[in-house]
């Protein structure tokens, strides 16, 4: 798959849920089966496309032990664990351990803003130390647009020297590609993923681990041929054409607000609207927005 510790195409998998908010596990066990067979290396679930903050810590363990019960082997899955609370993200992780996932995903806790590196540094210590489990792999998740807190270069040097072999990679979805090039460049070895994914392909030729995205959720196919083969000699005008797709779902995806987007193309791609429900304070796509979403996206599949 790849020479880092995670490396290769996850997808940041969105949830389906129920008309009361729960996980609709039916809908989403099989959107992940047919993620794997359409390319993906595993499944990032529970993160910011799977609408993790708005599930509870029990909703989020039976998502994990409903995917492994539903065939999805523990090593395919990278689920997210963190929370505000650092007790919660502690437990959250040592479930996930327990359960045999390959690694997890982990915020640095977001409720409050400003924080220092010194305390951002505090923060994911005491949670590694707390689990106290060896077999604990972590991907730190970059996303200072959303959580509000940054991790600074300083953080991930720390992490790695004073836990060498937990702390293996970072998501940055950022949409930085600078920062994500100094990273690789300053720590070698460490599985820096893209979490946007037309930086996947750039990301790769400067030496990045692959990518955790939301878009991958319909171009599966598309990011794992240009994982195999962006350099791979007489295979260039496949990267190309494979990267002009993935570049066009993307923006497709971004044409309201993201998360309800990518559920109303999921529902039209798997052929069931129980896609479109989102939980607050998430909204649904209005009817107008959603036809034209699925009109944009029956010419890129006609394309």
């Amino acid at each position: 798959m790849s020479d880092f510790e995670i490396g290769g195409v996850f997808c940041a998998a969105t949830t389906a849920v129920t008309t009361d908010g729960r996980p609709d596990f039916r809908l989403f066990i099989d959107h992940c089966r047919k993620l794997l067979d359409e390319g993906c290396h595993g499944i990032a679930l529970l993160g910011t496309t799977g609408e993790a903050n708005s599930f509870g810590l029990k909703d989020r363990m039976e998502i994990l032990d409903r995917a492994i019960a539903g065939g999805i082997r523990p090593e395919q899955l990278l689920p997210g664990t963190a929370q505000s609370a650092v007790a919660d993200t502690i437990e959250l992780t040592r479930h996930a351990i327990r359960a045999g996932v390959r690694g997890v995903v982990m915020l640095p806790p977001f409720y409050y803003k400003g924080v220092s590196a010194e305390g951002i540094y505090r923060a994911y210590a005491r949670i590694i130390e707390s689990v106290g489990d060896d077999r604990l792999r972590i991907v730190l998740y970059h996303i200072p647009q959303v959580s509000g807190v940054a991790i600074p270069h300083e953080v991930v040097g720390r992490l790695r020297e004073d836990f060498p072999g937990i702390v293996v990679g970072i998501k940055d979805s950022s949409g930085d590609l600078e920062n994500m090039k100094a990273i690789v460049k300053t720590f070698p070895d460490f599985g820096v993923l893209a979490g946007a994914d037309p930086l996947l392909l750039p990301l790769l030729e400067a030496g990045g681990a692959g990518c955790i995205t939301a878009s991958s959720n319909l171009v599966a196919a598309e990011l794992r041929l240009v994982f195999d083969n962006w350099n791979v000699a007489g295979k260039e005008t496949e990267v190309k054409a494979a990267q002009e797709k993935i570049v066009a779902w993307r923006e497709l995806t971004n044409a309201y607000v993201q998360l309800p987007t990518v559920k109303a193309l999921v529902a039209r791609r798997r052929g069931d609207n129980g896609w479109l429900r989102v939980n607050p304070p998430l909204v649904e796509l209005t009817d107008a927005e959603r036809d034209a979403v699925w009109a944009r996206m029956t010419k890129l599949e006609q394309a």
